[in-house]
């Protein structure tokens, strides 16, 4: 937690309120070859937020400039935070070293101004500065295609339209060996894909908050099972490796394939990259209409969040919570209960304690908060659970996949089809695939096959992992593909496939709440 004198300085309401306003054109557009120097040179800046061209928005870590070492960015709809656990975000380590040959580092896919990965704003940034020669457009999964013409900036910006417009990595991956279906048709924009090496676009996923993880990317394929680990699904021999092995893996096949690294890395490169991550809380902290999320009983930020309870299996929605063996509880955001009945009073010596407009933003994140937990949903052709569950229709809620406490992803491994990547969602930029089911000779189209490109298996088609929902803000556009470009889209997917029935109120007091995150 905050060391008293760092929340007083946090929630006081005067002495943040240059770094809770910097100019919110002011974003980050540097390569990451040239992070050093401008690091550097935002240590040298005042305590607070100072506007250069193309330096990150932040008070460095080491800089001195916050009692709790960390950092403020600045979004689209308020001020995220990031905390580590060691104190303060020491960028001397791997996971800021180019320890591949394309001169890249995780650095260069998870900034820390884009909520630790990257938006499209961002990428657009960093094309401009560098004309598209900025370690991030390499043609290896930067691009389109590994084909694609890279010889001006204006082919350049064509060949990296997707990573420019989406935020999306291409990753490429082959129907593997034995499986239960086989690819008969590619429709690829780009020219590339085959059943040796499929195209997937797909947003990189934060490199904060990893300590409330239960699967290591979309498609799970860096979460391994151990028949001698001690986090099983309930009642089955299903065990899992720790999360610090599945994430010492990832850094080394991140390197070796996204930094066309020459060699693995060394035990200790590894180890250190995962401590970084594992020590990184990143919360927004405060809103541009609520105002500051850590006051009058509110629990927003990186803070609250740091002492927050975790483990596999925590509030399981089908069997209940692994540990304690409470029945699972759709009550799963508490950050903002206080906040139900707020009322604005004269007499606070805080600006934002008088504010009526302040009052009224306050109580539409309660409301929105509340909606997250109650609002009935019927989950209805959701592959992953009616399928497995053998359940035609299933009374839930957005708690029902998101059951983590106050963290939003969920506590076991569960990949789920919600539709996504289905050919009636299919853009003309994403290729489109046709799969055959070799045993029933049945056909789907999708734009990614998600999970069955791991396990092989026909009903594992279109399954992903729902993330970690903290720090929202910072990281548009969502889900895996980048599909929608706000929290305004998410939340009409979302009421338009499953026909929640939000009203316009509704849908605004969500979209308040999931800002605040």
């Amino acid at each position: 937690m905050i060391a008293s004198p760092a929340r007083e300085a946090l929630e006081n309401p005067t002495a943040w309120a240059a770094s809770a306003h910097p100019p919110a054109n002011a974003v980050s557009s540097a390569s990451p070859t040239s992070m050093a120097a401008q690091r550097l040179a935002t240590g040298l800046a005042l305590a607070g937020f100072i506007t250069l061209a193309l330096c990150p928005i932040a008070v460095a870590a080491d800089d001195g400039g916050r009692p709790d070492g960390g950092e403020l960015h600045r979004n689209a709809s308020g001020t995220a935070l990031t905390l580590h656990s060691a104190g303060r975000i020491d960028r001397r380590g791997p996971f800021f070293t180019s320890l591949g040959t394309n001169g890249r580092s995780c650095d260069s896919c998870h900034q820390a101004d884009q909520g630790w990965t990257i938006t499209p704003k961002g990428v657009r940034d960093r094309f401009e500065a560098s004309h598209g020669t900025d370690p991030i457009f390499r043609l290896n999964d930067g691009a389109n295609s590994p084909l694609a013409d890279v010889s001006t900036r204006a082919a350049r910006e064509k060949a990296y339209s997707m990573l420019l417009s989406r935020g999306v990595i291409r990753v490429g991956l082959p129907v593997p060996a034995g499986a239960q279906f086989e690819l008969t048709h590619v429709d690829d924009p780009y020219g590339f894909a085959s059943a040796a090496e499929l195209s997937l676009f797909r947003r990189p996923l934060a490199t904060t908050n990893l300590r409330f993880l239960s699967t290591v990317m979309w498609d799970g394929r860096e979460t391994f099972k151990d028949a001698a680990g001690t986090d099983c699904i309930f009642n089955t021999t299903t065990c899992f490796a720790t999360l610090h092995f599945n994430l010492d893996d990832q850094s080394n096949a991140a390197t070796v394939g996204h930094a066309q690294g020459a060699t693995p890395l060394d035990t200790a490169q590894r180890d250190a990259i995962v401590a970084f991550e594992l020590g990184l809380f990143t919360a927004q902290v405060r809103d541009d209409d609520a105002g500051r999320l850590t006051v009058y009983g509110a629990h927003g930020g990186p803070s609250f969040l740091q002492g927050q309870v975790s483990y596999f299996g925590i509030n399981d929605t089908l069997v209940g919570d692994y540990r304690s063996h409470a029945s699972f509880t759709p009550t799963v955001m508490t950050l903002y209960d206080a906040w139900q009945s707020y009322i604005p009073d004269a007499r606070r010596e805080d600006e934002e304690g008088r504010d009526r407009r302040v009052a009224v933003a306050r109580r539409a994140v309660a409301r929105g908060e509340a909606l997250f937990n109650s609002k009935p949903i019927a989950i209805i052709g959701v592959k992953g659970l009616n399928d497995d569950l053998n359940v035609a229709t299933i009374p839930g809620t957005c708690t029902t996949c998101h059951d983590t406490p106050n963290a939003g992803n969920h506590s076991i491994p569960m990949p789920l089809d919600i539709g996504l990547a289905d050919a009636s969602r299919r853009t003309p930029d994403l290729p489109l695939y046709t799969l055959r089911n070799k045993t029933t000779g049945e056909t789907v189209q999708t734009t990614d096959p998600g999970r069955a490109l791991v396990t092989g298996r026909w009903q594992d088609i279109g399954r992903f992992k729902g993330p970690t929902l903290r720090a929202l803000a910072a990281r548009a556009p969502y889900f895996h593909n980048g599909f929608a470009k706000d929290l305004r889209e998410a939340v009409n997917f979302y009421n338009d496939r499953f026909g929640i029935g939000f009203n316009e109120q509704e849908k605004d007091d969500l979209v308040a709440f999931l800002k605040t995150l």
